[in-house]
């Protein structure tokens, strides 16, 4: 689905997009989330172009990858060196400021061919292909720079992936997190993040990219209704819902879900929903 005025990525259909969606939502339901197939719905709704063939070849992109890491190299340093030598330096994968202004950044199908993007997704890389080769591996959520953990807590290193895989020293982590906040590090900081979260931040992030450019509302709209579909996410994501609704025109369909989300809210701030029912009502209006 193309429109004159508007760069890619494109939509894909209305049907092609119903079955992603789904797809995405028993995924994102299973017992054991898979990341990487949860970024490729991801990459597929937001870019159209991107068909079952190619979620397939980016999967054996992944499988290849892996299959080129040393058996079992040793311990949670000798794994991090190991997937730094091969993402990094041979392949490559990396991150740069400019990646941030990119959509292609936050599509895991992008990343594999063009090598770049932003540190959540070159993290994803990064765990999806050492997971494969049998390594201890997670993400770690560190505020403001997402980064790769190998190995228990009491033996713990890091690795950024942004970095080409740099392995991170206690300074070098401790640095990262006050020059993101100007608070110290603190050991909770350093805890493997689930998938859901993951790809919660992922949407997050194409949210924010989408936010910054209003003339891509679409993306942003599509971003929400698939956080929308993850188990457990924020109430506000229904306010979020909304607006966009009456920004694009769908007036009732806004107005429902404002007065959905002033129905959650109304319990713990009467005040706030009553402002979100005038907001609805004011969407209402405009339909006359």
């Amino acid at each position: 689905m193309r429109h004159p005025y508007l760069p890619p990525p494109y939509p894909p259909p209305p049907e092609r997009s119903a079955e992603l969606r789904q797809r995405f939502a028993e995924e994102a339901r299973s017992e054991r989330p898979d990341l990487s197939a949860l970024c490729l719905l991801i990459g597929a709704e937001t870019d159209g172009s991107l068909d079952e063939a190619g979620i397939d070849a980016a999967q054996a992109e992944l499988d290849r990858l892996a299959g080129e890491l040393p058996y079992r190299p040793g311990g949670p340093h000798a794994w991090a060196e190991a997937v730094s030598r091969l993402l990094g330096t041979r392949y490559g994968f990396h991150g740069t400021p400019g990646d941030y202004q990119r959509l292609e950044s936050s599509l895991l199908h992008e990343v594999l061919r063009r090598r770049r993007g932003l540190p959540i997704l070159l993290s994803v890389v990064w765990l999806e292909v050492a997971r494969r080769a049998g390594a201890p591996v997670y993400g770690v959520a560190l505020p403001g720079h997402f980064v790769v953990g190998f190995g228990t807590a009491a033996e713990q290193v890091l690795a950024d992936p942004f970095d080409a895989g740099r392995v991170l020293t206690g300074t070098d982590a401790e640095l990262l997190v006050v020059g993101a906040t100007g608070a110290p590090l603190h050991p909770s900081m350093l805890e493997p993040a689930p998938p859901l979260e993951v790809v919660q931040r992922i949407l997050n992030n194409i949210r924010a990219w989408a936010a910054a450019r209003p003339e891509r509302s679409d993306v942003a709209l599509r971003a929400v209704e698939l956080a929308l579909l993850i188990p457990s996410h924020p109430a506000r994501l229904r306010y979020e819902h909304g607006q966009l609704l009456v920004q694009r025109g769908e007036f009732v369909a806004g107005a429902e879900e404002l007065e959905y989300y002033a129905d959650l809210i109304e319990v713990v701030d009467e005040s706030a929903a009553r402002k979100v029912r005038q907001e609805a009502g004011t969407a209402r209006a405009k339909l006359n």
